[in-house]
């Protein structure tokens, strides 16, 4: 991290280098967009350290040279690289299950496991002071995390049957699991295209308003041009049905997430998997961005595996998401590699607002950690991909092995110092886009 010596005016610079080098072109191609997602990191410590990776992995840069529980592996395998406490809830896989996990792979990239087990800790850190939860509160919080993480890592790496770790679906999870499942289990396809469609002469379109952008016909062409080059890349399995893909309706899109501010994005309507109006699908076109932790990654090896960012994120998540989105895909559009997903009727974030009391938060992070191991060990020799080429469940295994009672101390020790970090750099964030201090903007 940071030295502790830098007054708020140096880490205020500091901070503002950072953002310049992360955030510098695409603020000036929209400063709209990122007054929006600046005002919505303003709002709190968490926000302020969802939306800011990019810091998080400066302050970490010296780790990259080595560091506990890392060797030639470990610091090597695929990792979410966002891995907060807001970044896990429901999909429905490419089997038709509804499933609980990890969520939002727009950061994944290869290295060290032991980033995202920080990033999650530091996470649970600032849940744990909104909560106005004690020091010692939060320290066990992060102990039930690496352990419910070692645990289930050992599990995997020792051969343990599919069966004996199950993913969280509504036979096995419990709590404020079973109940975003639950939540995503009643809502329908229908609810999801009344919100956005219309019917007009017999067929669905997208309804004006409500972010939504008319595309002048140049445009149009482009997207549609995309959209073919997109089809290449989803599995046979994906195209069963191929008057699934017909389209029938594409508009532009803005307001989309915290951490995407600036990109240009697309939603097409098409027909689904039969002529039934209620079985239309809305997917999603949008610019992939650079990841923060590719910024302090070195190995041309890593980098050159990927064909573009959005080829990065597809490959990413499949990797790190056992049966991902049957209509996860990429493409290219104006030379930008662009992710290609579904906008689906069945996600629903874990909501820590009603997470209160102190051992339903220990039962839920308890699962958070086993769905983090769960996502590392996917990764490996196994999903198809060779960019890292060893079963990661068994090098992480190997590697706590060596220091078993070191784990909880680095996790604990690194979430009381980063979490104050973080609410130090809310505060001096808040006063510099307060008094006009950012740049472009």
């Amino acid at each position: 991290m940071s030295a502790p010596q830098l007054s708020n005016e140096q880490r205020g610079e500091e901070i503002l280098a950072v953002f310049d080098t992360a955030f510098g072109r695409l603020l000036a191609a929209d400063p709209a967009a990122f007054r929006v997602k600046f005002r919505k990191m303003a709002a709190s410590a968490f926000a302020f350290y969802r939306g800011t990776a990019c810091l998080f992995y400066h302050d970490l840069d010296a780790e990259k040279r080595g560091g506990p529980f890392l060797d030639d592996r470990t610091s090597r395998v695929w990792i979410h690289g966002d891995l907060h406490a807001e970044n896990f809830g429901t999909y429905m896989d490419s089997n038709g299950r509804l499933v609980f996990n990890v969520n939002d792979f727009d950061e994944a990239y290869v290295g060290p496991f032991t980033w995202d087990l920080k990033r999650f800790s530091a996470s649970i850190a600032l849940v744990g002071y909104a909560k106005a939860l004690g020091d010692e509160q939060i320290t066990e919080l992060v102990r039930v995390y690496a352990g419910a993480y070692r645990e289930r890592i050992h599990a995997l790496a020792t051969g343990a049957k599919s069966d004996e770790v199950p993913p969280f679906t509504l036979d096995t999870a419990e709590g404020p699991l079973l109940g975003a499942l639950r939540a995503a289990r009643s809502m329908t396809r229908f609810e999801l295209l009344d919100s956005m469609t219309e019917i007009r002469d017999f067929e669905r379109r997208f309804a004006p308003g409500g972010g939504s952008i008319e595309l002048d016909a140049a445009t149009r062409y482009k997207v549609l041009a995309a959209f073919d080059g997109y089809l290449e890349t989803l599995p046979d399995s994906s195209l069963a049905r191929p008057d699934s893909y017909r389209v029938k309706d594409v508009v532009g899109r803005r307001g989309i997430g915290i951490g995407s501010a600036g990109l240009p994005s697309y939603n097409i309507l098409l027909e689904g998997h039969s002529d039934a109006l209620e079985n239309d699908v809305v997917i999603y076109i949008k610019q992939a961005q650079t990841p923060a932790v590719s910024r302090h990654i070195t190995d041309p090896a890593i980098a050159g595996y990927f064909q573009h960012e959005g080829h990065r994120t597809v490959i990413s998540q499949r990797a790190l998401q056992a049966h991902a989105d049957p209509w996860l895909g990429w493409t290219e559009l104006d030379g930008a590699g662009q992710l290609v997903a579904e906008v689906s009727p069945y996600a629903v974030d874990l909501d820590w607002g009603d997470i209160d009391d102190p051992e339903e938060i220990a039962q839920v992070v308890a699962d958070l950690g086993r769905a983090t191991a769960t996502m590392h060990a996917a990764a490996d020799d196994t999903s198809g991909e060779s960019l890292v080429p060893f079963s990661t469940e068994r090098a992480i295994d190997a590697a706590i092995a060596a220091d078993e009672e070191g784990i909880a101390p680095l996790l604990v020790d690194f979430a009381h110092a980063y979490g104050a970090r973080a609410r130090a750099d809310h505060q001096i964030f808040v006063d510099l886009f307060r008094n006009g201090r950012i740049p472009g903007l």
